[in-house]
């Protein structure tokens, strides 16, 4: 029996409340309670108390029966009363870590006002710290419905502005957090120095979702709230013109980077706009008139910021001017000499800047205080071997590099993987990670990467995106490891930090070293090997198609940026010369402009459209490989071949034309096929592309010959053995690592 003073009794009730003894205050408020029923304070607490031990029935009882009893001048007062109760004891919860408890305090203050969107918003800001609950409170719609019911401005901007900056950095790619995002703009957009502070961090999210976590589409809709804020900032318009062709907006790309660009100020700024401007123009594939004008343009302005005074120390070129500004040349044209030379000085003198920008910084001996000299002990461990990618998933570089992890001598060689991307999915683990010595992902800043990189003791250090990758540029530039080599994702990138450039006796031409300023490493046989395939079901049938089974049918399956006009006339030439033929087209960009385009140039070479047929995008690579089989004769691009499709269409069986070019993206094609046994369809001309062309497609007892031959391939060529391949290259790593320091 509780027994003592109302005074003590309340002391007593308190004191049990706030050291967590449920059970002990529930007896006292009731005690209470018998002594002075007309207090409504201690039926306030004795329902917390329930409430607090779990017992929400009987808490909403307790409440409701006194609420009942409010007259209509009493409700809002009594009910003000208990929510001031709800809240003190939510915010005490949250200090003292109870995170739980005080998310569903808040809830319970949310109910007796639904329409009040602070008590959500603060349970939302506990949330934050607690990964389930953030997850529970997600799911459920009511934030987002008492955000929109809200009068604008008229919650606690500054509250507002705490959750929403604690929710973006966090950068969760959770599409209802965008909703919440929307949602909460109007309580904030009006007062400048909250939109100020948004920008930067909505801009952050959306390029951590774009480049990052690979969901473009939320990332341009991050992005679409940027400009909201400021329609005109040229930093937000730059990156939705480079997410929008990933979400096949290509209308939206070029209009933003001619609004970038427009906004260009100092000449690395319009050296970038511009050359952002060419990339969307050749990704939608139907602007090629313009795209040649602007890419005439881009030597241009190339050439005078390299002329243009001396480098700021301060603020060193961004790397973006080597990624970014060569990205469409290999596509336009076919001239390494010039490109390459070109590329070279970016390529030193961006690395100059970075390098002045680190002296300036950390003084004369920067290099030192990045990576503390230590000798390599012992002298006879393995060599350690390290691939940086952005890409060890279902990407193309990923398909064609998982066979050197699988065949690597483990008695030989440590293989790191360090991943430019997180999280690591199920390809990257079967094919990456589950094969290596150690594997990481890495996120953050550059010189952190680098430095992680340099403490793992890494002997040879190979950059599998090349110039790709503005991230893996940026930490070649430091040069964590003694050797560096560049492999496999696009063209060398010219960093005067990288040591080698892997390539073959084909793929780039005798006189390459003349114009690289890597020493070019050519292994025996193949820059690139794999051990086949995964190939799933077909979905294509001559039939579905209206095509004939006596028919030939030409493919090619290639992005838009890779069909350039003159090779897509060679085409029609092609069709044209052989009767009762057809062309299946499938690939990457603004699927009507693309298909316009392809009209209009069979119709100016006099080639029916009824001879067309545009494919969808099949959901998987397994699929796409098994509908390669419908195909007699599948068609290059030029002056950038194919590589994965290249390999893929040989590994099917499928006849070839290509046009061997004098650039490395113009000869992939040139040495998969040398490398797999096969000559026939190689060409050097235009004139001969549209001969061999016209001869696969006239002589079927040729076809099935080629076919067959490629089959047999399978067992003997060096383009289907990653066993040799690897010891080649692992060949390779040992003279390089023997030689260091030599050249």
């Amino acid at each position: 029996m509780i027994s003592g003073s109302p005074i003590e009794l309340q002391q007593q009730a308190a004191a049990a409340l706030q050291n967590g003894n449920y059970t002990s205050a529930i007896q006292h408020y009731e005690a209470l309670i018998a002594a002075q029923p007309q207090e409504r304070g201690h039926y306030w607490h004795l329902g917390l108390a329930y409430l607090l031990q779990g017992e929400e029935a009987a808490a909403q009882m307790t409440w409701l029966l006194v609420l009942a009893d409010a007259n209509e001048s009493d409700a809002a007062l009594w009910t003000a009363e208990l929510a001031q109760l709800l809240e003190s004891e939510a915010h005490r919860q949250m200090d003292a870590g109870r995170l739980d408890r005080a998310w569903g305090l808040w809830h319970h203050r949310h109910q007796l006002n639904p329409l009040d969107a602070t008590p959500l918003l603060q349970a939302l800001q506990v949330a934050l710290h607690d990964e389930g609950l953030l997850e529970m409170t997600l799911l459920h719609s009511e934030l987002i419905e008492a955000l929109q019911a809200a009068a604008p401005q008229s919650l606690d901007h500054e509250l507002v502005m705490e959750v929403l900056s604690a929710l973006l950095a966090k950068n969760l790619p959770h599409p209802v957090i965008l909703e919440v995002v929307s949602a909460c703009l109007p309580q904030v957009q009006h007062y400048g120095p909250h939109r100020q502070c948004l920008l930067p961090l909505l801009r952050q999210c959306a390029e951590h979702l774009g480049y990052t976590v690979k969901d473009r589409a939320l990332a341009c809709r991050y992005g679409e709230i940027c400009l909201q804020l400021a329609p005109r900032d040229a930093a937000t318009l730059s990156l939705l013109a480079y997410l929008y062709p990933f979400t096949q907006e290509y209308d939206k790309a070029i209009e933003c980077a001619r609004q970038s660009y427009g906004l260009a100020e100092t000449a690395e700024e319009k050296l970038l706009g511009h050359a952002l401007l060419l990339r969307t123009l050749i990704h939608a594939g139907n602007h090629w008139p313009e795209a040649a004008l602007l890419f005439e343009q881009q030597h241009t302005l190339l050439r005078e910021w390299l002329q243009s005074g001396l480098l700021n120390p301060e603020a060193p070129p961004s790397l973006a001017l080597l990624t970014s500004s060569f990205f469409p040349f290999p596509y336009l044209a076919d001239a390494p000499q010039i490109q390459r030379s070109l590329q070279n000085q970016v390529a030193q003198r961006c690395q100059a800047g970075i390098e002045a920008h680190l002296a300036q910084q950390l003084g004369a001996d920067y290099r030192t205080q990045l990576f503390p000299l230590r000798s390599r002990l012992p002298s006879t461990r393995m060599l350690r071997i390290a691939y940086l990618s952005g890409h060890f998933r279902r990407h193309s570089i990923g398909w064609l590099s998982r066979w050197l992890f699988q065949h690597h001598d483990p008695e030989r060689f440590e293989v790191y993987a360090y991943f430019l991307q997180s999280p690591v999915d199920d390809f990257g683990q079967r094919w990456f990670v589950d094969w290596a010595t150690r594997a990481c992902c890495f996120e953050g800043h550059v010189q952190g990467i680098a430095q992680a990189i340099y403490e793992d003791e890494i002997d040879i250090l190979i950059d599998v995106d090349t110039v790709s990758s503005q991230p893996a540029c940026a930490v070649m530039a430091l040069k964590p490891a003694p050797v560096q080599v560049s492999w496999l994702g696009l063209d060398a990138s010219g960093l005067p930090a990288i040591d080698y450039f892997l390539a073959d006796p084909y793929v780039l031409p005798e006189s390459a070293q003349d114009y690289y300023q890597e020493r070019i490493w050519r292994l025996p046989h193949t820059y690139i090997a794999v051990d086949g395939f995964e190939v799933g079901t077909p979905t294509l049938r001559r039939d579905h198609l209206g095509i004939p089974g006596d028919a030939v049918i030409y493919f090619s399956a290639q992005a838009a940026f890779k069909r350039h006009p003159d090779t897509v006339r060679a085409q029609m030439r092609i069709l044209k010369s052989v009767p009762h033929s057809y062309f299946l087209i499938k690939g990457v960009g603004d699927q009507a402009a693309m298909q316009q385009f392809f009209v209009d140039l069979a119709a100016s070479e006099g080639v029916s459209p009824d001879r067309l047929r545009f494919l969808p995008i099949v959901e998987s690579e397994e699929t796409h490989r098994a509908n390669l089989a419908i195909a007699d004769v599948v068609l290059d691009t030029y002056p950038y071949n194919g590589a994965t499709t290249t390999l893929e269409t040989l590994w099917m069986g499928v006849p070839l034309v290509t046009r061997v070019g004098q650039q490395f993206t113009a000869r992939n094609s040139y040495t998969m096929m040398i490398n797999a046994g096969i000559t026939e369809g190689i060409a050097w001309t235009e004139e001969e592309y549209v001969n061999w062309g016209i001869r696969l497609g006239m002589d079927p007892a040729l076809r099935q010959q080629i076919s067959w031959r490629l089959k047999r391939s399978r067992q003997t060529a060096p383009l289907w053995n990653a066993r040799q391949f690897t010891r080649d290259i692992e060949a390779a790593y040992e003279q390089m690592w023997q030689q260091r320091g030599q050249h």
